[in-house]
This record gives C-alpha cells, sequence and structure tokens, in this order.
C-alpha cells in the first residue's frame, strides 16, 4: 500500500473546521485517517493551509473533439487541477457534438488518464440546432448526468417542454437522475449584440444584448419547471433580474438551480471600454448593478455554485477586431481567489459554491465534495489562503492565454490537488 500523508493543516468541510493531518491510501483513492501525528510514504506539507472536498466545476469548456489548437481534455484538466477540481462537467460544443453514444464514448475514453475527473453533458438537441431532441435515454444510460445546448438557448417553448418531460423520467444506469441545463438567451434579442445593451455600448457604438434577453428565457423555464416539475439548472446567470426570478422560484418550492461565473462578479461592461476582445463573452459582462445583484445572489444562497464558464481560445482567434473575436474566457486557475476578493466571502462562505453544491448538481456527490473522513474517495484540494501570484495566461496550464485577469495579483491559492488519491498537484505545480 502507497499512501500520502497532508500535515498540519486545517480540514474544512460540511461538518465545519478542526485540526488534523489526513492520510490517503493512493492505490484506493480513499482517506485512510484524519487526525494530528500521521505519517505516510509521501508526505506534503500542509502548514497554513486548508484542507478541503476538491472542487466541482459544472461549465467547462474543454474544445476536444474538434478544437484542440484552443484546449484537450489533457490541458483542460492541468488548469482544473491546478485550480483545486476535482471534476469538471465538459460542454457539448465539441466537433463533433456529443449527440450520440460513440462521441461521448469518446469523451470518456479522453478523460481516463485526465488530471480530473472528465464528465461529458450531451446535447439536449441534435447537433444544438434546437430542432429535433436528441436520444437522451440513450446517452443518459451511457453516464451522461447533463444535458445542455451551451452556448445556445433552445428557443422553440413547446420543444423545451418536451426536453423537460422526457428528462423527468430519465436517470443514468446507477439511478442518478439527470438535470437539463439552459444557456438563457433570446436569440432574437440577442441578435447583433456584441456587449451588454446599455450606457457603454451607446458610447462604443457596439450593438448590444440586453438583459431581457436573458430575463425572458429565465421566466419562461421557471414556468415550464412548475409545469412538469422537472429540474432545470440555469447557467452563468449575469442580470439582476435572472437572479430575482430564480430566488422568488426556489421560495415558491420550484425545482431549480442555478450557478454564475467568476467574472461576472468581477467585471462590469465598461471592461470593454479599451475594445479589448478579451473581455468579450457570452452572456455579455454586465452593468455594475446587475455585478452586485449575482454577488448577492451568491451569498444569500440563491446561486448555488461557482461554475467558470472557462472557454478558451487560440491567441489568433482573440486577437481579431472586438466584432469579429470569439466570446469567451479562462477561469479555472482563478476562479477560487477571484470570487472571495470580489463577492466578500470567506473560505467557510465560498466553498459549498465550489464543491458539494455543484456536486449535487452534476450527480457526482457520491465521490466528490465528500467529507474529509475515513473511508471517504481522496478527491481534496489543499488551499493556501496567504499564497499571492500574478496571473499569466502564457503561465497558465491552458493551450490559450485569453484570462480578463493578466497582470492581477490574487490572493488565495491551491497548493496541492488529490484526485482519486493520485497527487496532480503538489506546491502549485502539476506532476503531470
Amino acid at each position: 500500500m502507497s499512501t500520502i500523508v497532508l500535515t498540519g493543516g486545517t480540514v474544512l468541510d460540511q461538518q465545519g473546521r478542526r485540526s488534523g493531518d489526513v492520510l490517503v491510501d493512493a492505490e484506493l483513492g480513499t482517506i485512510l485517517e484524519v487526525g494530528p501525528g500521521l505519517s505516510g510514504d509521501v508526505e506534503l506539507d500542509a502548514s497554513g493551509c486548508v484542507i478541503t472536498p476538491g472542487f466541482v466545476d459544472l461549465h467547462v469548456h474543454l474544445r476536444e473533439p474538434g478544437e484542440e489548437a484552443a484546449e484537450t481534455i489533457e490541458s483542460g484538466s492541468r488548469s482544473a487541477a491546478l485550480g483545486g477540481y476535482t471534476a469538471v462537467v465538459a460542454m457539448p460544443t465539441t466537433d463533433p457534438c456529443p449527440d450520440a453514444a460513440p462521441v461521448v464514448d469518446e469523451i470518456l475514453a479522453l478523460g481516463r488518464t485526465a488530471l480530473c475527473e472528465i464528465r461529458p453533458a450531451a446535447a439536449i438537441t441534435l447537433g444544438r440546432q434546437g430542432r429535433e431532441l436528441a436520444p437522451m435515454g440513450e446517452l443518459a444510460a451511457r453516464g451522461v448526468r447533463m444535458f445542455t445546448d451551451s452556448g445556445t438557448g433552445l428557443q422553440d417553448d413547446r420543444l423545451m417542454r418536451r426536453a423537460l418531460e422526457y428528462a423527468g423520467s430519465l436517470s443514468t444506469a446507477d439511478g442518478v437522475p439527470i438535470v437539463l441545463a439552459q444557456h438563457c438567451e433570446v436569440a432574437e434579442l440577442s441578435a447583433g449584440g456584441m456587449m451588454h445593451e446599455g450606457e457603454w455600448s451607446s458610447r462604443l457604438g457596439l450593438g448590444g444584448q440586453p438583459a431581457e434577453a436573458e430575463e425572458l428565457m429565465v421566466m419562461r423555464d421557471i414556468a415550464l419547471a412548475r409545469l412538469t416539475g422537472t429540474r432545470i439548472h440555469f447557467q452563468h446567470l449575469s442580470t439582476a433580474g435572472s437572479v430575482a426570478m430564480v430566488r422568488a422560484a426556489k421560495a415558491g418550492g420550484l425545482p431549480v438551480t442555478a450557478e454564475a461565473t467568476p467574472h461576472h462578479v468581477a467585471l462590469t461592461d465598461a471592461a470593454c471600454a479599451g475594445f479589448d476582445p478579451v473581455f468579450k463573452v457570452d452572456p455579455p459582462l454586465r452593468s455594475a448593478a446587475d455585478v452586485e445583484a449575482v454577488r448577492e445572489g451568491m451569498r444569500d444562497g440563491t446561486i448555488d455554485a461557482v461554475a467558470t464558464d472557462h472557454a478558451p481560445h487560440p491567441i489568433e482567434a482573440k486577437e481579431r477586431p472586438f466584432d469579429q473575436a470569439p466570446p469567451g474566457m479562462l477561469g479555472l486557475e482563478t476562479a477560487l481567489a477571484v470570487v472571495m476578493a470580489e463577492v466578500g466571502l470567506s473560505l467557510d462562505e465560498a466553498l459549498p459554491l465550489f464543491s458539494w453544491r455543484p456536486a449535487e448538481i452534476a450527480g457526482l456527490a457520491d465521490r466528490h465534495g465528500r467529507p474529509v473522513a475515513p473511508g471517504e474517495p481522496a478527491n481534496l484540494a489543499v488551499i493556501d489562503p496567504d499564497a499571492t501570484w500574478v496571473v499569466s495566461g502564457a503561465g497558465s496550464a491552458s493551450r490559450s492565454q485569453n484570462t480578463p485577469f493578466e497582470g492581477r495579483t490574487l490572493t488565495g491559492r491551491v497548493r496541492h490537488t488529490i484526485h482519486a488519491g493520485e497527487a496532480v498537484v503538489i506546491d502549485f505545480e502539476a506532476t503531470r
């Protein structure tokens, strides 16, 4: 038996804080013991650090298959591990689209050697075209637990109702219910928009996407969740109106959950003033009032999870003029520090948003976001709350460099990451 011990740290999980070393069986991938004075074959110093359950990201674009110049499953998983993630849900924005079993099987196969668990989300509709439902039953049997037409809101009201009704009857082979996740955007309202519609789009002469383009679809899908009784998950909420509607839906007992991104709590549409395409994202950066509303949604529990919407693009793509560049930003390696700095959450308050709540939504709560206790899976992050570093896109593990936080000094960084008993990050560096 080979063992790893994390020494000198403070354990933080659903049960609160406590001092103790953590001994891991590296071969079985489980926690053996938690307590003082433990020893193991490999000792990782956690002095001054906090040992937590690993993070889960519900919304990551890994680009493979089809756009490996921007990212691969391997490089994306390395970024994820450096950010403390032990599982990520890969969006179906690949070519070919994972709307059929062979593509899902390919992504699962590629993920077997990754530095974190890779769970593919499949498309709700064939080709994410919004016209015909994908074979969700067959894909759920393959282990798919989330379906989304990520990047495209499902425009057809009747088809969305059918998708919810179908999803409500499905579960994976091991009995985990599936969830539909929605990119809320009414295409006819957002058409031609390159940033948030408001004061700054008028100043800059750029086409805008009104907040209502998001909010109308949130409103519709809340109504459909009420009608069908099927759970729905709202992706990357960005407006005050969306947060308010989800808050009211939850108060009314409706089966809805929601995520928000680090960049939507850290940046406003004013960042676009220099026409730098790194700040172009979908949904767009919003007004200061929207940003504060999303922050409050994280603070009061309306937002269930932080999801990065990690969206890598090659350098040449992001060097195009603002109106021609693709939307998207990197996010995996900076997420925790950005959210803690911008939202004003302590680590104790932020951890549920990064770990066990998204694990539950993703159907991964049997092995991720688990308590740090004997017999539990060894998926762990060790956070140095005082570590500072300067963000560099070129220095990231991603194949791309499009971080909106370039040159910013952040505080709070993941020192070690343990995935399935393997130390995939040691002292801020990936081990493979």
